[in-house]
């Protein structure tokens, strides 16, 4: 699959990028399939800190205005770049765009479903229940990714949920409504399908309202959703025994207390 994204960026019909590709600390054969590349790529090795820590590295040694994700499991098609900075170039004032994709899961297209539609503009508020921005569709001006702290190195998923809200609660982010991605899925390893996510969604939510950067309107969506996911998360641990666990989720979705009363 790493092949095949690199590949997908090679055939851009934009050039005038740089490919810097983080290996973090693969067990298989990832760096001898990208020895082909190394004159096209700029290959960083660590030991395996996690996808927030991987992506935070490549942007801290890139020298472009823009930044732009691809996960190794996807692929872009060849007009990506170039419609996205056709984009800037008539936007002077976006700082974020992301386009829509095609679904493929176990190699046959899937449609998805409404509730995954995606938006443009101000999407905060929808966004808090479902993640509706695609590390691998996004572009961004680099200078507001490095404002926004990049992202979460403390999370070991559900990380790019915590960006978009993090942006989007100030900033829109647009959308080009062309499918320029595909998004694979399906595969054992694909970290989107690990079970018990929703408890980093909920540190994410418990962290922007501590962070005081959200209007009233927001602050209530927010909350509403932060109860929600903490009923079903403790629910959850309740049935499979954790029972500490799930009193601490609990408690925090009966409220009132620090996250979820009124300032």
């Amino acid at each position: 699959m790493v092949k095949e994204a690199v590949e997908s960026v090679l055939a851009q019909d934009y050039r005038g990028f740089e490919i810097i590709l983080i290996d973090d600390g693969s067990t298989d054969d990832t760096l001898e399939v990208l020895g082909a590349y190394k004159k096209d790529i700029r290959l960083l090795t660590q030991p395996n800190r996690g996808v927030s820590a991987a992506r935070n590295a490549g942007a801290a040694c890139s020298n472009g205005d823009f930044l732009a994700f691809l996960d190794s499991d996807d692929i872009w098609l060849p007009e990506k770049l170039s419609e996205q900075v056709k984009f800037f170039n008539s936007n002077k004032d976006a700082l974020i765009c992301q386009t829509q994709e095609k679904w493929i899961r176990n190699g046959i297209r899937v449609n998805p479903k409404n509730r995954h539609t995606k938006l443009s503009g101000m999407i905060f508020k929808p966004s808090v229940s479902m993640c509706l921005v695609s590390p691998s569709a996004v572009m961004l001006k680099r200078s507001l990714f490095e404002s926004m702290g990049g992202f979460d190195e403390a999370l070991p998923a559900c990380e790019d949920y915590d960006l978009w809200l993090r942006i989007g609660c100030r900033h829109p982010v647009f959308l080009l409504n062309r499918e320029l991605i595909i998004k694979r899925g399906g595969h054992d390893d694909q970290l989107s399908r690990a079970p018990g996510l929703d408890k980093y969604r909920i540190q994410s939510l418990i962290k922007i309202i501590k962070e005081n950067i959200l209007s009233s309107d927001q602050k209530s969506v927010v909350k509403r959703v932060l109860k929600k996911k903490c009923e079903i998360y403790g629910n959850g641990c309740l049935k499979r025994g954790r029972r500490e666990e799930a009193d601490y989720y609990l408690s925090l979705a009966a409220g009132p207390n620090l996250f979820l009363s009124e300032p």
